[in-house]
C-alpha cells in the first residue's frame, strides 16, 4: 500500500483531514507554527478554504488562521474527509 504524496495545505478542501509531513520555511516560520501546534506529524482539519485569502485549520483543538502563502509552505498528507475526532 502506497502513501499519498504530500500536497500543500492550501490545496485541501474544507472538511479534509491531514497529517503535517513537512514545513518549508526558515527557523522563525517553523518556530511560530510550532508555537501554534503546527509541527511535523500534527493531525489537522481544514475548516475554511475559499480559494482566496487566509485558510482556517484546526490542530490540537485550536483554530489557526494562516495566510495563503504560509499554507503553501506546509506539506500535508491527506487522510480522510471524515469529521475531526
Amino acid at each position: 500500500m502506497s502513501a499519498r504524496p504530500p500536497v500543500p495545505l492550501a490545496q485541501l478542501a474544507p472538511g479534509a483531514q491531514a497529517i503535517v509531513r513537512e514545513i518549508r520555511g526558515g527557523a522563525d516560520f517553523s518556530g511560530r507554527l510550532a508555537g501554534m501546534g503546527l509541527t511535523k506529524g500534527a493531525r489537522i482539519e481544514m475548516l475554511q478554504n475559499v480559494g482566496r485569502g487566509p485558510v482556517l485549520v484546526r490542530a490540537h483543538e485550536t483554530r489557526i488562521a494562516l495566510g495563503r502563502g504560509e499554507a503553501l509552505k506546509i506539506l500535508v498528507e491527506e487522510t480522510s474527509h471524515e469529521p475531526y475526532a
